[in-house]
């Protein structure tokens, strides 16, 4: 392969970057020595492309007609063009990551088996893996929980942690971040974060893809990064470059700013909701305006983070001073920032707000005043159902009447004022619809913010001053992205008082925000599940899809950290802040909203005393060092990892075992039943959950056979390197809604030849012993949510062959392809209804089976054996997909890539 290779088509514009107090920082690619008046319209986010193309120029895998793709954005950017993007680097976190590396391993197995050399299997470009997805607030409200949650992730993930570390040191330009350190993009951000490389000399901007979906938080620092699938990031790591379609640039102006008592997380789901009417799926986000020096870094970074909840790929905010002011706080060497300036001002990526703006080109224009945004939360079951403060109690009685849906509970009139009586630890205590059973402070989204951390800290010093306290049956938590925030709230004095709340640090990483909530206490559960109550989870988080937080939390309401404090101290969301009291306080008066409230002018007064940037250079210095249960781990040695047949959490896929060096070529589909009939926005923890293994689904079933107790089932997210409970865990979801079961919700199907009702893993493995195909019928927004590999993974290993759905999320979509599924779209106006589709059909979709007698997104025919017969469009959206395609995937594409090479 990279023997048709040349040499770099645009050397002639590689510069030398001169000192300012002489000497030179390295050579670079000059933007400016193009002579292309172009680069000066172009959006900062599309030079980064634009660089990236240049510099990996070898007129094989990136040519001189791609970088004029990039060059011409303004025209070639509504034509859906495709271009290849050769990310910097590859971050991962520990539940994605773990299957990324067992896939390298495997990998390494199957190029061994072809005759080629295993060490050819290794990352080319430096891959971060921050363990942060494990932990599991198994205790709260204790002064040791951080040590006792701890101790249980490590009795739990052992042999993953294990793996992982195997990893650390088998593979080369691999560094694992151990657990107990923080969240994999507060890390990034905060420290992994290079903003320039300078590589043996050469200067290049920061670039970064993740193997989760809010990688996209470093956009804040103006290093261009998003989510991508496993599978991609596998390829990534390999020195595949990406395909990807040449995005529309939206130019999103900020004015103004933020009114008192208005948080970072009020501006994100404003923002957010704003973005998902605006519609900017598949396209980058760009902010700018004057609004821009009012936002603090981690503001940005917050808004940043939310890209996927948006929709969009990024929510860029381009390098300015800033951006520089916030690498010295967090302890990057003046050196390296005097380097990273220099730089970025030469190749024309740096914004200087005092200097007049050349008017820069979008795709589209919006703009919001800050000063308009008012405190809001978003729920109950999505990101983006925004609701003010000012709303909430009438929207929240609205929930409870209207129909079950994203905003609707159907609970009837005569039920909603039921109250249930418990007793909590010996103690009496009720619960109504509404009441909240769980408080989060949690998320990298949120908790990567000095203003909303502290700012939750003094709502906790009022509260605890005017004599209010949260209910104790009420959950609560701390969950910091990083040990500099444990630092700022101890310097601060206002520690003290969230634990006295009872928001004790229960662990360094993403816990409630993904599911790792941990149990309620008994007695609550029982209250909540007999009595048919809707119980409410507040989380400073970024994702409350039904299900995901906890499956006996129904409302779920994302909120800034000080506010999930205040909804903790009222106990409900049935409150009006405005007119109603959160409580009695100790002189018997009523104390409202208003009174625990702190200003913008105490936030920030306390943010300058208590945020030093010397908290951030002890924090960092130890973070590789790890902790003695990480260091205590027995580890095995060797480039080629020794598998144990007997393990539940690590397993040799079975991707590469029949692999031969000839491509299979192109599938087509004949007579496949319907496995499932789904709706609209059905998401990634639908089709993968993440959460709990329920105690009677088929992965559970696979666990008690090898004698593991229930206790220890952990989560589906902590065994992804175990295809075997992975594929049983595919629409394994509680919540699944499938027409095919007329009205009832759960993990089931009907096997149609028989009419039976089965798990669907079961139906799908009847399905396949039968030599059957099979396929999905889907609506809307298929795939959204999270990045998530094992949700194309899973299906494929049940033998899915298609997924016909109205639209696709960008990144299912891709990772569908990468494992070798066919993902057809409806043409426009059509679905499985308005075609009169049941779902009990059965389908042959008729595939060229010569691969280059098939173009990007071209029509695909679809008959049934009712004899109706509808046209999709193919959903491969570039050549390189279609290669992929051939080869029954992305990997065994890169696998016969390295062995025709040594060859």
């Amino acid at each position: 392969m990279s023997t048709m290779a040349t040499e770099n088509a645009f050397k002639h514009i590689l510069t030398s970057l001169p000192k300012p107090g002489g000497g030179e920082f390295g050579k670079y690619y000059s933007l400016t020595a193009l002579n292309d008046p172009r680069t000066d319209r172009l959006p900062y986010s599309v030079r980064i492309l634009l660089e990236s193309a240049i510099r990996n120029c070898d007129n094989f895998q990136v040519t001189k007609n791609d970088v004029e793709k990039i060059l011409d954005w303004e025209n070639t950017s509504p034509k859906q063009v495709e271009i290849p993007f050769k990310p910097a680097r590859v971050i991962l976190q520990d539940f994605t990551g773990v299957p990324a590396v067992v896939d390298l391993a495997s990998m390494r197995d199957g190029i061994k088996r072809l005759g080629g050399d295993p060490n050819k299997i290794n990352p080319l470009v430096p891959v971060d893996l921050v363990v942060d997805h494990s932990v599991q607030v198994d205790v709260a409200r204790s002064e040791n929980a951080l040590l006792a949650n701890m101790e249980f992730e490590f009795n739990r993930n052992r042999e993953r942690f294990a793996f992982l570390k195997w990893g650390s040191s088998a593979f080369e330009n691999m560094l694992v971040v151990p657990p107990g350190s923080g969240i994999v993009h507060q890390v990034n951000l905060e420290y992994l974060g290079r903003v320039v490389f300078n590589t043996n000399g050469l200067l290049y901007p920061d670039s970064v893809v993740g193997t989760d979906s809010h990688t996209t938080m470093i956009d804040g620092l103006g290093v261009a990064g998003w989510g991508v699938g496993g599978i991609e990031a596998e390829a990534a790591m390999l020195g595949q470059p990406m395909s990807m379609v040449l995005p529309g640039v939206v130019g999103f102006k900020l004015t103004g700013t933020l009114n008192n008592g208005v948080t970072a997380t009020d501006l994100v789901l404003t923002v957010t909701q704003i973005l998902r009417k605006h519609g900017v799926v598949g396209k980058f986000v760009e902010f700018y305006g004057d609004g821009m020096g009012e936002l603090s870094l981690a503001d940005r970074a917050t808004i940043a983070n939310m890209s996927p909840e948006y929709g969009a790929t990024m929510g860029f905010f381009p390098v300015d001073h800033v951006t520089l002011q916030y690498l010295r706080l967090t302890g990057r060497s003046e050196e390296t920032v005097k380097m990273i300036e220099t730089y970025l001002r030469a190749n024309k990526m740096f914004v200087d707000y005092n200097e007049p703006q050349i008017e820069r080109t979008y795709s589209s224009y919006l703009e919001l005043d800050l000063k308009s945004v008012l405190p809001c939360i978003s729920g109950p079951k999505r990101p983006h159902d925004r609701v003010t403060l000012k709303e909430m109690k009438a929207d929240w009685h609205a929930c409870l009447d209207n129909k079950v849906g994203f905003k609707g509970f159907a609970i009837l009139k005569e039920k909603q004022e039921k109250v249930v009586k418990f007793t909590y630890n010996g103690a009496p205590a009720e619960l109504r619809h509404g009441d909240v059973v769980i408080a989060a402070i949690t998320s990298c989204t949120n908790t990567s913010n000095p203003n909303v951390m502290l700012g939750a800290g003094l709502v906790a010093k009022k509260a605890c001053e005017l004599g209010l306290e949260v209910k104790p049956w009420i959950k609560t938590s701390l969950a910091p992205g990083s040990g500099v925030v444990t630092k700022y709230l101890k310097q601060s004095g206002l520690d003290k008082y969230l634990d006295q709340q009872g928001f004790q640090l229960v662990g360094y990483g993403c816990t409630t925000c993904i599911g790792n909530s941990g149990d309620l206490h008994e007695s609550v559960s029982s209250a909540i599940a007999e009595n048919d109550i809707v119980a409410s989870a507040v989380l400073s988080g970024n994702r409350n899809f039904e299900g995901r937080v906890h499956p006996l939390t129904r409302a779920n309401y994302l909120a800034s950290p000080p506010l999930v404090v205040a909804y903790a101290l009222a106990g409900t969301v049935d409150i009006d802040f405005e007119t109603e009291p959160i409580g009695t306080g100790k002189d018997g008066k009523k104390v409202y909203f208003r009174d625990i409230w702190p200003s913008n002018e105490e936030i920030a007064e306390v943010v300058q005393s208590a945020v030093l940037p010397d908290m951030f250079k002890k924090t960092y210095e130890t973070i590789t060092k790890g902790n003695p249960m990480w260091n205590q781990l027995p580890v095995p040695t060797g480039t080629l990892y020794t598998w144990d047949p007997t393990s539940t959490y690590i397993h040799d896929p079975p991707y590469f075992k029949e692999m031969t060096m000839t491509p299979p070529g192109p599938h087509s589909v004949k007579d496949a039943y319907c496995l499932l009939n789904l709706g609209d926005s059905i998401t990634t923890d639908h089709i993968s959950p993440a959460g709990n293994i329920q105690k009677d689904s088929p992965a559970a079933k696979y666990l008690m056979e090898r004698g593991v107790d229930r206790k220890d089932f952990n989560s589906y997210g902590s065994r992804r390197g175990n295809d075997e409970i992975m594929a049983r865990g595919t629409f394994a979801n509680i919540r699944l809604v499938n027409k095919l079961l007329n009205g009832e919700v759960g993990p089931k199907t009907i096997h149609i030849p028989t009419g039976e009702k089965l798990s669907v893993y079961d139906a799908a493995m009847r399905y396949k012993s039968a030599g059957q195909d099979t396929i999905v019928l889907a609506g809307a927004e298929y795939g959204s949510g999270s990045s998530r590999d094992w949700a194309a993974k899973g299906p494929m290993l049940q033998g899915v062959k298609a997924v016909i759905s109205k639209s696709f999320e960008r990144i299912h979509r891709s990772n569908l392809v990468g494992m070798g599924i066919i993902p057809l779209c409806f043409k426009s106006g059509e679905d499985a209804e308005s075609l009169g589709l049941t779902g009990h059909e059965r389908y042959t979709i008729n595939v060229p089976n010569d691969i280059t007698q098939l173009k990007p997104g071209q029509d695909i025919t679809v008959t049934t054996d009712t004899g109706k017969s509808f046209t999709c469009v193919a959903r491969f959206d570039t050549q390189v997909e279609l290669e992929y395609f051939n080869h029954a995937g992305i990997l065994p594409y890169v696998m016969r890539q390295l062995v025709g090479d040594q060859k």
